[in-house]
């Protein structure tokens, strides 16, 4: 993992962190409202080796003296404390559910240090159902749990765990913890400084978590595997043949502009799923698609929810089982589109020539850059306004550029765009990032997607292949505008290896020529 960043991880910790101070104030606010209603108790459960959580209660109006109500878990989200999902929890309380939110080990109240969905955390889902089952109303065959983000990646590992639980809900979460922020062996900066300065400031994390956010902004090349075994460990995806054996009703939601879990880490996972499954695709960052449900405001994510489970938990004939299970809001159109599976998403794929070659020099931001964690997808969420760039004015110094021809109709771009290409490296190690653009009439391009890609270990001089997927999305490119690839060394969303003085050379051997492959909707 190349050169040690330690400036760039203090800078954009404190700015992470007031960002999520922030949103925590904000969040809080309608909780604080509906912790006042009534039946909601606040209790205190033990959880794995006895350690404390605190949680809350909601069971249905009228409940007193009857049992049999399905149960629902909800686990909090990454420093959120645990009156997150009250609004909500009263909600499915008054539909006939019997609620319990806790707050998870290692932050705030509850006991404990953070684990980040390890075993512990693990355990503590089923002993907070073991509460639940013994203390509330609740029925053992009709166990649900649901989350956003850490609650949504704890919901999946305890599924694939517990075989109580029915249906799962996992809402902006990760099944693949290496693939969301290390994807092409490339740190996520900015999203795992939001992670590091959430937990210092509202948690304890362990020696352990310490240790590995040490490793990982260090970019210490050694402990590269014990980093992914220790992320594999976390992850869903490692389970899923525990999740298909227990049969539980998954459904995933996520947005296409997620820069701490991309969307790309569910579609393997859920391709892998065997069981009752639903996957949902919306514009917008992290948990922004969905937290407007969290006040109270009428939000299709948390409809959905309400929807799967009153069908999975309390066998709802409501035809969210007979629905296309692939669910995808255009960021264009705002229009949602129905699909039989992922694959059925591009109808077919177009690809766009990167001929000729190209050297760039690396170290230097050319100006194409995949903007800033929130900021920029929420833009894109609400006024369709992703990060922009003029691809005439990019210096051809420092960034590789290639054009399509104009369109002459609009070009729906579904799934996932691919990049192969050949670099040829004046140094081991280098990191380059691709970025696909929309471009209108004047020039100017709106970014489409992007990944990053590092490599260690390459002879200097001696050309190699490089394929990356780029993050997935649904975009439309109108009549008249062109599609460009846009390829650079440095985005301030990533860490980068590229040393000194390094330089990248693109080429197109006749063999083997280079070339983005870009899926298209059926026109």
């Amino acid at each position: 993992m190349g050169h040690p960043h330690k400036a760039l991880r203090t800078t954009a910790v404190g700015v992470v962190s007031a960002t999520l101070i922030a949103g925590t104030t904000l969040g809080l606010a309608p909780a604080a409202q509906a912790s006042t209603t009534a039946g909601v108790r606040f209790v205190d459960i033990a959880g794995d080796g006895g350690t404390i959580l605190k949680a809350n209660v909601i069971t249905p109006a009228g409940a007193a003296g009857t049992r049999g109500f399905p149960l629902i878990v909800l686990p909090t989200s990454w420093g959120l404390p645990q009156v997150e999902y009250l609004t909500q929890a009263q909600k499915l309380a008054n539909s006939g559910y019997v609620v319990v939110s806790y707050n998870v080990r290692g932050f705030w109240q509850s006991g404990g240090e953070i684990e980040v969905a390890g075993p512990p955390d693990v355990a503590d889902a089923s002993k907070v159902i073991d509460w639940a089952l013994a203390n509330t109303p609740s029925d053992a065959q009709k166990v649900g749990m649901a989350g956003m983000s850490y609650g949504a990646g704890i919901s999946l590992l305890a599924a694939a765990h517990d075989k109580r639980i029915k249906a799962v809900a996992a809402l902006s979460g990760w099944a693949d913890l290496i693939d969301s922020i290390y994807s092409g062996r490339t740190q996520h900066a900015q999203a795992a400084a939001l992670l590091d300065g959430a937990g210092i400031l509202t948690g304890r994390p362990s020696a352990e978590l310490q240790q590995v956010f040490k490793d990982f902004f260090s970019s210490n090349l050694s402990k590269e595997p014990d980093l992914i075994a220790w992320g594999k460990k976390r992850s869903p995806q490692t389970y899923v043949d525990q999740i298909n054996a227990n049969g539980a009703a998954i459904m995933l939601a996520n947005g296409w502009g997620d820069t701490i879990f991309p969307p790309n880490q569910y579609v393997k996972f859920y391709e892998e799923l065997t069981g009752p499954k639903r996957l949902e695709y919306r514009p917008g960052d992290h948990a922004t698609a969905e937290v407007t449900g969290l006040f109270g405001l009428p939000n299709d994510v948390w409809a959905d929810t309400g929807r799967w489970f009153d069908h999975y938990l309390r066998g709802e004939d409501n035809d969210i089982d007979r629905e296309q299970p692939v669910q995808l809001k255009s960021r264009s159109t705002g229009g949602y589109e129905g699909y039989s599976d992922w694959k059925s998403v591009a109808a077919t794929r177009k690809k766009i020539a990167l001929a000729g070659s190209t050297t760039i020099r690396a170290n230097v931001d050319s100006g194409a850059n995949g903007g800033v964690i929130f900021l920029s997808s929420i833009l894109d969420q609400i006024a369709q306004l992703p990060p922009m760039a003029s691809i005439p004015l990019l210096p051809r110094r420092w960034a590789a550029v290639w054009q399509s021809e104009k369109y002459a109709s609009a070009q729906q771009v579904r799934g996932t765009a691919k990049l192969h290409t050949t670099v040829t490296a004046t140094k081991e190690s280098g990191t380059l990032v691709a970025y696909l653009y929309d471009v209108g009439p004047l020039g100017l391009g709106k970014l489409v997607s992007n990944a990053p890609y590092t490599f260690h270990g390459q002879t200097p001089g001696k050309p190699f292949g490089v394929d990356l997927e780029l993050f997935s999305t649904a975009y439309d490119v109108p009549a008249g505008h062109r599609l460009a690839l846009v390829v650079d060394t440095v985005d301030p969303l990533y860490i980068e290896h590229n040393p000194s003085g390094a330089q990248l050379t693109f080429s197109s051997p006749e063999h083997d020529p280079s070339y983005v492959s870009v899926p298209l909707r059926k026109q």
